[in-house]
Order: C-alpha cells, then structure tokens, then sequence
C-alpha cells in the first residue's frame, strides 16, 4: 500500500475532527496525509515508489560547501584583460544595471583587480586554475569546471539557502533531503544525511551554518541532516548513561517502539514515525559510529594524502575523510560546511590560507574515491553561493578585497556521470557577464538530481495546497556536462 492511502486508512473521521479542533488544522493534515510508514527495524530506510525514476549514473552525493563565496577570477577563470587594465574603472558598459551588495552599491570608482596569482594549465586537459590550489591541478583531468553559475542572491544566507533549499527564504526542505526523501538509503546503520562543519582557524568569517541548510522543512523531520559535532560524541548522547549496558538499552527501546507503534497505528502521524526510526537509528550508531570515527584503521599514506589537519576533529581535512568513510558504508548525502571564504578586506592574505586548508583534503578525497572505485558513481560537488566582484573593494587607490558577486562565478564537480577534464560555460573579458552556457542554481539543483536518477519534476510534496519541489517551478538539466 502507497503512503498516501496508508494514512488514508489509519485517520478516521473523528480523529480527523479532534486534529483539526486542536489547532493542527489542514496545513497539518496535508503533511500527516503525505507521510512515510517507518521502516521495520533492521531495514534500510526505502524511498518513495517509483525513485529512481531512471538509472543513475551517481548513487551518492558529497558537497563540499565552501562558506563565502570564493573567488572565481582568483582561482578558476582567468582573466588577462584584468591584468592589462588593473587598476583602470570597470566599464559602465559591462557594469550595467548590476544588483550588488549595500558595500559596494554606491561606489564611484571600480578599480579593476587581477587574480592575485598567476594561472596554469594542468593534466592533459589543460584546464585552467589558478596556482593557488596546486593539489586540484593534479586532479584537473578528473573533474568538470563550470565557469558560468548564476544566483540572484547578494548575501550570504540567502544565497546558501538559495543553493541548498532552492529558495532564498528559509523554511523549505534542503537537498540532501530532498534527495533522501526520494531515494532512501543503502544503510540502516547510519543516517542517511549526514553534515559537518569547519571553519578557517582565523575565523576571520563570522557567516553562522544555520540548521535550516540541512532541515527537512515540511517533510517529515526524520528526513533533516544529522550533524557530526566536532567536538565530544559526534552525536549527542551516542555513549549509554553510567550503569546501562547495551541490552537494558535494547530493552528499553523495545518498550518505547511499541508504545510509539501503537500511537503510529492510531494516528498515522509523521512525527511519530520519526521518533520510531530516530530512536532505532542512535541505537544502531552505538555500534557504528566508534568503528567509522577510528581512523586508526587507516594506511598511513592515506592519512598523509589529506593533510597534516586530517587526525584534527572538526577541520575540514578530517571531514573529508570522514566523508569517505561515510559514503563507503552506505551514507547517501554528506554535506561538508567549510566558512572562511569571506575576503572583503583580507584578500591578499586570506585566501591563501584558505586554499591551503581546503585544496589538499579536497583532492584527496577525490583521489581516494577514484581508487577505491567509488568516484564513478559518488557526485562530489565543490562551491559556494556566489563568486566575488572583479573589481577590487575598499581604497580605490589600494583595494585589499572583493565584494559579493552573483551574476557569474565558478564551481566545480567531480564523479557521478559529470565529465572529466571538460570545461562548461564562459564569462566575458572582465569575468562579469556571462557569454556562454549560463547555469541558475535551480538548473544546478536539477542536474544533480537527475545524477541521482530522478526527474526533478516529479519529485514532490504537497504541502498547503500545492506540490513543491526543490527546484520550484523552475530548473533545466545541464546536459553538455554529462558524461
């Protein structure tokens, strides 16, 4: 029986009337009638019926967000013209009518600021990027550039939760859920979506990782991101109380299902599926979180591949290999959150430190997906919200960074069914306008779905009187990046 007509049949009609009478009223009813059954204990939780809708070229995705926007005229779209022209008024021409950030909006002067280091071509494909991130020239033949994404998000909160819910408003459900939603999962000793932050050891990025960029919005909340902390139990409450063992646990679960599947049976409520798959999920972590979190089960050349941070809890060279780790026993969405990319005033200093932090781990991880066998069918997936402007902010004499800028910049993919040493999209001389193969974040959104094996179209949920998607009404798959 479909989840529909199983809640369906557990509602009656004098529930129906006691739901409504309490205040929960239609926009309740609309999420209960949309609801999942739980899986039976042991079970790999299972998505909706009829996903994939088409076989998949990437069965998992891992995001490697990176929190500010980085630079794309430092780092992967070289712009001689800048070079010739430094320090000279980006053009009104180019310019236009441009929406910018209330930093920059007024300005009166536009100093034309270069890349802060000098490009190179690398691996046979010859891409591009800059010397900065030398550990990403040596995977160049491996990973799809697109030099042409597009938001209309000017700040950072709206532009992430643009990307990653695919509005700039917070309350709608993220895309690894979304995606877990669809497809469930390989695994019932892990969640399904798992997050991990880090940040720059400046922290000269004060952008906060709001819980909404992994929330499940109106979906049932069984379907939100768990964080891995970084500090302590990767999940709070992992570690049993003093004097309990592994089966008074047991025990005491087992007492607890039964009432909460009772209550399922009476009401059919999402949220008390959640609770029923939540409590069993802790359970199952007890055993297979320690195990995933021990890297001493690691090559030592494995360990160096990442990075002198990996052994660090809470860097995002240790993410990156708890990514892996992750991936490899079956997680299907792992979202990365890495914040430091802010560089308004700091250019010239910072966004070294950020590459060197954030370029080997990236890598590596890559390479060691590709050796494992596991990167032709994991999408890894490295970007922010927006780029940054190519004009230089601050002293129009002496700028020392970069404004906000959304209307091109750069991010790249790696796996999953994308190309490998391919190039999508261009920007004009200046890397301000768009000359060819513009992506918008919600045909980014439905390219990554459409990896997964889903119609991007079809993958809905009726929430207050209407199917909302992830892409909203919008989004057109990326074809010429698809292997």
């Amino acid at each position: 029986m479909d989840p529909f007509a199983e809640n369906i049949r557990r509602v009656t009609r004098r529930q129906l009337f006691g739901k409504a009478a309490t205040g929960i009223g239609a926009a309740a009813l609309s999420t209960l009638l949309g609801g999942n059954s739980a899986f039976a204990a042991g079970d790999a939780p299972v998505g909706l019926p009829g996903f994939p809708n088409f076989a998949p070229k990437a069965k998992r995705v891992i995001y490697l967000w990176q929190g500010g926007g980085p630079s794309a005229i430092d780092l992967f779209d070289p712009k001689p013209t800048l070079v010739r022209m430094a320090m000279q008024d980006l053009p009104e021409s180019v310019r236009g009518a441009t929406r910018l950030s209330t930093m920059t909006a007024g300005y009166k002067k536009w100093p034309m600021l270069p890349s802060i280091r000098p490009f190179q071509k690398w691996g046979k494909s010859g891409l591009e990027i800059n010397t900065l991130l030398p550990h990403l020239g040596s995977i160049a033949d491996d990973i799809t550039l697109v030099r042409s994404m597009n938001t209309e998000a000017v700040n950072h909160a709206p532009g992430v939760t643009f990307f990653l819910t695919g509005s700039q408003v917070p309350g709608r459900p993220s895309m690894g859920a979304w995606t877990t939603y669809g497809l469930g999962c390989e695994t019932s000793d892990l969640p399904a979506f798992v997050v991990m932050t880090s940040s720059d050891r400046q922290k000269s990025c004060g952008q906060l990782f709001f819980d909404y960029y992994w929330g499940s919005g109106f979906l049932p909340s069984k379907y939100q991101g768990v964080r891995f902390r970084n500090t302590g139990d990767p999940v709070p409450y992992l570690t049993n109380p003093e004097g309990m063992d592994r089966a008074t646990r047991r025990a005491l679960l087992d007492d607890l299902q039964a009432m909460n599947a009772a209550h399922l049976e009476d009401y059919g409520d999402p949220e008390t599926d959640t609770r029923i798959t939540q409590y069993e999920m802790a359970y199952r972590m007890q055993a297979s979180v320690p195990a995933l979190t021990d890297l001493n089960t690691e090559p030592a050349h494995i360990l160096d591949s990442y990075g002198p941070d990996v052994r660090i809890k809470g860097t995002f060279a240790n993410n990156c290999l708890m990514a892996r780790r992750l991936v490899e026993n079956g997680t299907r969405f792992v979202q990365l959150m890495h914040g430091g990319w802010d560089q308004h005033g700091n250019l010239h200093t910072q966004l070294e430190i950020q590459c060197q932090d954030t370029d080997q781990p990236s890598a590596a991880l890559v390479k060691d997906l590709k050796q494992r066998g596991l990167l032709e069918d994991t999408l890894v997936i490295w970007g922010g919200e927006f780029g940054r402007t190519p004009f230089g902010q601050g002293d129009p004499a002496k700028p020392t960074g970069r404004d906000h800028f959304g209307r091109a910049f750069s991010l790249w993919m790696a796996g999953g069914g994308v190309k490998a040493g391919h190039v999508h999209g261009s920007t004009d001389e200046f890397g301000w306008n768009i000359t060819e193969g513009r992506v918008h974040v919600h045909d980014h959104q439905a390219t990554i779905l459409h990896l997964l094996g889903i119609d991007h179209t079809r993958l809905t949920h009726r929430y207050q009187g209407r199917q909302f998607r992830l892409t909203d009404v919008h989004g057109e798959v990326v074809r010429d990046i698809l292997a």
